[in-house]
């Protein structure tokens, strides 16, 4: 007899534990058999919600020694179909919560294959009092560690196919990125990581965009961020400074959890690339930028964190053929991923760009920030082999226009009724939002 069990198990609780009991009392009582745990690879489980906490590896080694369990085989989708038409077993136990909902489609799908060759789907009783989004949540509310924020940014780009970042200026805006998600027909939609822009920071203290702020003040200002949120970080490091400087950049950002710093190649005095060549820019030379990645990669500690390299060609009409080539310096100086930046209002330039640079023998992950072209979509991106996209400057962007407004309806009635029933969060919420408030 074979009976076979899909879990996730990132986190392990008595739900889990029932049902593998009762598939073993099951195999007792039928003079013996396998137990097949058909564990969800990292990818199959990214693809409906957030990555586990564990890798597949980890998993596997819980989930092998519970008692009853005779092999852990991985399960590549949620699909369950591939591998019961490999084993062929004779039950498959789920619990009951999946009769109904979004998952009572993939048991019909179950009873109907195992029909074949008579096999039988049996639902165990839900485990009362168990939720493994409870769980999360209080795993969330403990925190997490430099090290395993640190790496998590590379296993999302395995097993994601686009990795999802919004930028934050602050504690509460990286609260909505660590927070925010929708139900898309039973799909988890949420950010994977957080982007700390220079703009955005320079902006939140009324300053500009050029450089102003020293890598010490923007780290400080990135402590609330890091204080309330879990998710990956990548940091926006301009153009990294002298390679002297850059090193102990590297060596700061990697101490403190941070997955990726991205750097551009440009020198001087910083003008927001969206100017274009309407302000003037100058491009570094791509040897000395190339060398600038050599030292950085020399100075970081773990394997787990990355430097992007920003490419500015397309910004300064330098041409596609400077950008390809610059991707190939970069990434043999050891880049761990390519940025590359446009200010076209149309997709095409970008999409040109990643069909060519795809083709490179040594690719490495492909990032954008459709700031300006706006309108693709990231199926879009993922048919082009975008491997991450950055909403940049977003909620900054909104956030001012609600303030002003609600500035001008405080003015204009000469008290703050009408601001407060249109524009504002209750007050109880405001005072509840924060976690420990209370």
């Amino acid at each position: 007899m074979k009976i076979y069990i899909g879990m996730s198990a990132d986190l392990l609780h008595p739900g889990h534990l029932n049902i593998i009991e009762q598939a073993r009392i099951l195999l007792q009582k039928n003079g013996g058999g396998e137990l097949i745990i058909g564990l969800l690879t990292d990818k199959a489980i990214a693809s409906y919600k957030r990555l586990p906490y564990m890798t597949w590896e980890q998993r596997k080694v819980v989930v092998e020694n519970v008692k009853g369990v005779t092999s852990v085989i991985a399960q590549e989708t949620l699909d369950y179909v591939p591998n019961l038409l490999k084993i062929k077993p004779d039950y498959v136990l789920h619990g009951d919560d999946w009769k109904t909902g979004v998952q009572a489609h993939t048991r019909q799908q179950i009873v109907d294959v195992m029909a074949q060759w008579g096999g039988k789907v049996i639902d165990i009783p839900y485990t009362q009092g168990i939720s493994s989004t409870n769980l999360n949540k209080i795993l969330k509310e403990v925190g997490t560690t430099p090290e395993i924020r640190c790496q998590r940014l590379k296993r999302l780009i395995e097993n994601k196919d686009i990795v999802k970042i919004c930028e934050a200026h602050n504690g509460l805006s990286g609260l909505i990125v660590e927070n925010t998600f929708v139900d898309n027909n039973g799909k988890k939609e949420e950010f994977d990581g957080i982007w700390i822009s220079s703009l955005t920071q320079s902006a939140a203290k009324g300053k500009p965009d050029i450089g102003y702020l020293d890598t010490t003040t923007r780290l400080q200002g990135m402590q609330d961020i890091l204080d309330v949120t879990t998710k990956p970080i990548i940091y926006d490091g301009d153009n990294g400074g002298p390679s002297e400087h850059f090193v102990f950049t590297v060596r700061a950002l990697e101490r403190e959890g941070i997955s990726a710093i991205i750097i551009e190649d440009k020198t001087g005095l910083k003008k927001n690339s969206l100017f274009g060549t309407e302000v003037e820019q100058t491009q570094d030379d791509k040897k000395l930028f190339a060398e600038k990645i050599r030292v950085g990669k020399q100075a970081q500690v773990t394997p787990y964190f990355m430097i992007i390299a920003r490419i500015e060609s397309l910004i300064l009409e330098q041409g596609m053929d400077d950008a390809i080539e610059r991707a190939k310096t970069y990434i043999d100086a050891g880049a761990d991923g390519i940025m590359i930046h446009s200010r076209q209002k149309e997709y095409s330039e970008i999409k040109e760009f990643a069909e060519r640079y795809n083709k490179l023998p040594n690719r490495k992950p492909l990032v954008v920030v459709p700031s300006s072209y706006n309108q693709v979509t990231e199926e879009e991106l993922i048919k082009s082999g975008v491997n991450i996209v950055i909403y940049a400057n977003h909620l900054l962007r909104s956030a001012y226009p609600a303030m002003v407004n609600t500035a001008k309806s405080i003015l204009s009635n000469h008290r703050c009724k009408e601001a407060s029933d249109e524009y504002c969060m209750k007050i109880k919420d405001i005072i509840t939002l924060i976690p420990g408030a209370k």
